[in-house]
């Protein structure tokens, strides 16, 4: 998704607007679940989405993935989209849990967790920060 900068670049008039570089996805594979999961949360407009290598940290899986719906309904249809295509794309069957209220929902995807959020739960758990990835830290 391309944004619209209102500024020209240089050398051209005033009122044509130029596309900026959409934010870059974090590193995946090509063909692995990792780069699977972010391509979807991509595609459905998910936001702020942070990708934190978990191999060495943890064995619960090797990635965390935490991004942003801006609502309870759209949190619903990313998370069961990605389910979808998880399964679609030979990697299994995933759980999910927390749809009935679509704050926070979890997928468990076995090596990948995702943590979809609306905004304002997001900040409230702040995941990124207790795992040391984000604002404050000193880390990516």
């Amino acid at each position: 998704m391309n944004q619209i900068s209102t500024q020209p670049a240089p050398g051209e008039p005033a009122d044509i607007a130029t596309p900026l570089s959409p934010t870059p996805l974090p590193f995946a594979e090509p063909g692995s679940l990792h780069a699977l999961v972010l391509q979807s949360l991509d595609d459905d407009q998910a936001q702020e989405i942070v990708s934190i290598p978990l191999e060495g940290k943890s064995s619960i899986a090797d990635h965390m993935i935490v991004a942003s719906g801006r609502s309870s309904r759209q949190v619903t249809a990313m998370a069961q989209k990605l389910a979808e295509r998880i399964k679609k794309g030979g990697f299994g069957l995933s759980r999910i849990e927390g749809l009935p209220t679509a704050d926070w929902v979890l997928i468990d995807a076995g090596d990948i967790v995702v943590h979809l959020f609306r905004p304002e739960v997001r900040s409230f758990y702040n995941l990124e920060r207790m795992w040391g990835f984000g604002e404050g830290t000193g880390t990516p």
